[in-house]
């Protein structure tokens, strides 16, 4: 069943989680986060919020074993059995790996975005700050040399564009309640995430970030999706700072790059859709760290049963997060990254039994396990890219993360050249 802003409905299923403590939720005044307690899961855009606890049922099959089908009708014959839960979680950025998706026990739906409870951290100098083990995956060599490769096979022909991307692997214990409030903090528009993975995985991790990108939204037969792609890393200095995103507007290279995307994504969306809206020209959105290219396409679709889910992984991977064609990119990705990306740039968020739902790009992100974090960023490659700048903006979107984990330091004092 679903619950309000006013309390929590709530569906005794004989385990253990439907003896939870029903959650503390306060109204559009109040913080959401008053009621999260660690094991919670929370998604929130700029105008909703899901809160949700337990485990009702795990869907873990892959998007090419008929996910979206499988979630249809699971959701459906929840909604007869007990309520109308919402499905929850997380797809992978490969699509024959298992998803991470579940109907909780207890859910939340409030309008407004969730709020940050209490008072951002306070600054400590990097040089007082502890400095935790950090393993970049690849190293930042490696990352421009794989920069390199992908460029030559760009050169080459076929391949039009790659996302290349890293990890850093951090050596440190996080609490996933206080990383969540400053995420909240620091990029209040964006769509804010804490999935806790347990339950489904077998082992404690969330999967926990700030998205700056829509993937899809439906509400009814209207769908919206925002595909960024072409970015600059943003500065302290206001006068630099509106150069550069003057900049990034005019630069050929990067209104390519966002052209691809946007291309794909309505060709992904036209078959669904009566009514499609593409904006010809890009606009500009702004991060705390990064300046994007933007554009919003909205829909209406034929038939407004079709589910978000089905819509999102019809689009998924867009070439925001893989590039273009899509196997020759993948198969690039395969080849260079030298690491799993898992969950990350994958599709995070939820549906609900009527289809509608949200569903965000997984960027922006990190796993948070018992005795590490790992933390993830990626950056287009087109022709004119420069292994160095890419290598930049790379280091500039883990910022999102690392900023809120008071880590920012980490990038600069624990990653070599090697």
């Amino acid at each position: 069943m679903i619950g309000d802003a006013n309390g929590l409905a709530r569906q005794d299923t004989g385990n253990d989680t439907a003896a939870v403590a029903a959650l503390a939720i306060a109204g559009a005044a109040s913080p959401l986060l008053s009621g999260y307690q660690p094991h919670d899961s929370l998604f929130s855009s700029s105008h909703q919020q899901w809160h949700a606890r337990g485990l009702l049922a795990p869907l873990t099959r892959a998007i090419d074993d008929d996910l979206a089908g499988a979630a249809e009708r699971l959701l459906a014959q929840t909604a007869l059995e007990h309520g109308r839960l919402p499905l929850l979680g997380a797809v992978p950025f490969d699509r024959g790996q298992g998803a991470c998706l579940w109907l909780p026990s207890q859910a939340v739906f409030a309008a407004g975005r969730a709020r940050h409870r209490g008072a951002a951290l306070s600054a400590v100098p990097g040089n007082e700050r502890p400095r935790p083990a950090i393993e970049s995956v690849p190293a930042p060599a490696q990352f421009k040399r794989n920069v390199e490769r992908s460029l030559a096979q760009i050169r080459d022909g076929g391949l039009r564009k790659v996302v290349m991307s890293r990890s850093l692997r951090i050596g440190a214990r996080v609490d996933v309640p206080q990383l969540l409030s400053q995420l909240l903090a620091r990029a209040p528009s964006a769509y804010t995430f804490a999935m806790d993975l347990a339950a489904v995985q077998g082992a404690p991790a969330c999967l926990i970030g700030s998205s700056p990108e829509l993937l899809l939204a439906k509400r009814g037969a209207r769908i919206v999706s925002n595909p960024l792609a072409g970015s600059i890393p943003r500065v302290a200095d206001p006068d630099e700072d509106a150069r550069r995103a003057r900049g990034l507007l005019e630069s050929a290279k990067d209104l390519h790059e966002h052209a691809l995307v946007v291309e794909a994504v309505a060709a992904s969306l036209a078959p669904y859709c009566r009514e499609l809206q593409v904006p010809a020209t890009p606009s500009l959105l702004a991060t705390p760290t990064m300046w994007h290219l933007s554009t919003r396409v909205d829909g209406v679709l034929k038939d407004p049963a079709t589910s978000s889910l089905r819509l999102a992984l019809a689009l998924h991977p867009t070439p925001a997060v893989c590039g273009a064609p899509t196997q020759l990119a993948r198969d690039a990705i395969r080849e260079l990254e030298g690491y799993d990306r898992g969950l990350f740039t994958g599709l995070v968020g939820w549906c609900d039994a009527d289809g509608d739902g949200e569903w965000a790009v997984t960027i922006r992100c990190a796993l948070v396990e018992e005795q590490q974090a790992t933390v993830f960023a990626g950056a287009g490659i087109v022709a004119g890219s420069e292994p160095e700048a890419e290598l930049t903006e790379t280091s500039a979107k883990l910022g999102t993360m690392l900023g809120a984990m008071g880590l920012a330091h980490a990038v600069e004092a624990g990653e070599g050249e090697a």
